[in-house]
């Protein structure tokens, strides 16, 4: 900075005469008095951080009450560079009026040290760097993840909430930008809301009345948020338009997206999760598949991770993610594309994708590359749709049922020759020698169960 420099040049000469003064003057106390003049001089021209310039101005007492009270000022006064975007003072009383609150004395100081901190980000982002997309606060969530932001670069705006008046007040250990609001933690709603790339997210959401659910504060989600692009996609293929669907038809839609749980990027794992929608009486299941190529939640790709928001955290993707019946569950997963074949061929893609209920216990793929071993076939080209059909038939039981509902004794299946023995003993086993490796995967018309053996009548 030049500014900085010609102060600390002037205080070096300063200096200087203070010594040819010391050796001049007989005065004992004109030498303090001078001593002590120099001394204040060097230290403003050192004291330039981010709270140096808050006290500094008078636009920023509040802001600087609020520092003191939460014990922040060290942290904000070290070499340590920060982005801080500093509210006026016109912009705490507003939000005073907002809460309904007399002063500063009236907000636990907890929560007063969770939104200052919200308002900074760690580095030195000038208006020049800061581009529109999601940055992490210096506000903890929990040990390892912080609150997230939204800065729109077009319309300068912080959330949606606070506009930057002035940018780019340059400290020693950072930069200010002035906003005429404070802005608190967003929930995932707000996240929505401040995002116009999750606009037709925001206005289904609306539709559905599933904004007070998804503020919930009792809970924390993690929800897959499709993009404006995705939504068009969707609308497209169903030749519809938002005004088209019913809040009916768009609630299990929207809350097939939505987890019970905070599920962090790191934490993401491949297999299937529960997801808030409801079929059958039970959650439905969405497939979650890691891989090099990426991550993807049935047919969408997560595009963004780890919004953080006080109530779960969003991770944003290309595509609207529908609630699957059985056949749908086994296209979706790689695992399960021989049995997905062989439905096929046998012309029963249709009738499984009815209402049902169904309950299948679903080979996989290693199951019926056995099958073929033993049959000294060579795949389902090998096997005819006459010789498929009751195989797979005796693998469908006309009910919805959890593992949790089996019980000990013989299912009935839709091949009316095949009866399955169930065990639940030890685990669940059909027919003595037939494991279920994974279970309750839940679609609308029905559960599905992989197992690791083909069921032949």
């Amino acid at each position: 900075m030049k500014t900085l420099q010609l102060k600390w040049y002037y205080a070096i000469i300063a200096m200087f005469i203070l010594n040819i003064t010391f050796v001049s003057c007989d005065d004992d106390d004109d030498q303090e008095i001078l001593q002590e003049m120099i001394e204040d001089e060097v230290e403003d021209v050192v004291g330039n951080t981010i709270v140096d310039i808050a006290v500094a101005s008078s636009d920023f007492s509040i802001l600087v009450e609020a520092l003191t009270k939460a014990d922040l000022v060290s942290a904000l006064n070290g070499s340590t560079e920060y982005t801080v975007f500093a509210p006026t003072n016109d912009a705490f009383k507003m939000l005073l009026e907002e809460l309904g609150l007399n002063s500063l004395d009236d907000v636990p100081e907890d929560q007063l040290k969770a939104i200052l901190l919200y308002h900074v980000v760690s580095g030195k982002n000038t208006s020049s760097k800061l581009m529109s997309g999601y940055y992490s606060s210096i506000s903890s969530k929990t040990d390892m993840y912080n609150y997230s932001i939204y800065f729109n670069k077009d319309d300068l705006m912080v959330n949606a909430r606070a506009k930057v008046t002035q940018p780019d007040i340059m400290a020693d250990n950072g930069v200010i930008h002035v906003i005429n609001k404070v802005i608190l933690p967003a929930s995932i709603t707000d996240h929505a809301i401040a995002n116009s790339g999750l606009s037709s997210l925001t206005a289904a959401v609306v539709k559905a009345d599933l904004a007070a659910t998804l503020d919930d504060d009792s809970n924390d989600f993690t929800v897959f948020a499709p993009t404006n692009d995705a939504f068009t996609m969707l609308f497209e293929d169903l030749n519809v338009t938002l005004d088209d669907l019913s809040k009916e038809a768009l609630t299990p839609i929207l809350l097939h997206h939505v987890v019970n749980a905070f599920v962090p990027a790191a934490n993401v794992q491949s297999g299937y999760v529960n997801t808030l929608s409801m079929g059958q009486g039970n959650y439905l299941s969405a497939l979650i598949n890691v891989s090099d190529a990426g991550v993807m939640v049935d047919k969408a790709m997560i595009v963004l991770t780890d919004v953080v928001a006080t109530n779960g955290v969003i991770h944003v993707v290309d595509k609207v993610i529908m609630p699957s019946n059985v056949v749908d569950l086994a296209i979706t997963n790689p695992a399960f594309s021989i049995l997905v074949e062989a439905v096929v061929k046998a012309d029963l893609v249709g009738a499984l994708s009815g209402e049902g209920p169904f309950t299948v216990f679903a080979p996989t793929n290693a199951a019926f590359e056995t099958l073929f071993q033993q049959l000294n076939v060579s795949g389902i080209s090998d096997l005819s749709k006459e010789a498929l059909t009751p195989i797979l038939l005796a693998h469908v039981v006309a009910k919805n049922a959890q593992s949790t509902n089996l019980v000990n004794g013989y299912e009935n299946t839709l091949n009316g020759d095949k009866s399955l023995m169930i065990n639940i003993d030890n685990g669940v086993t059909i027919d003595g020698d037939i494991n279920l490796i994974i279970a309750n995967v839940q679609g609308t018309n029905g559960a599905v169960h992989a197992i690791d053996k083909v069921i032949v009548p």
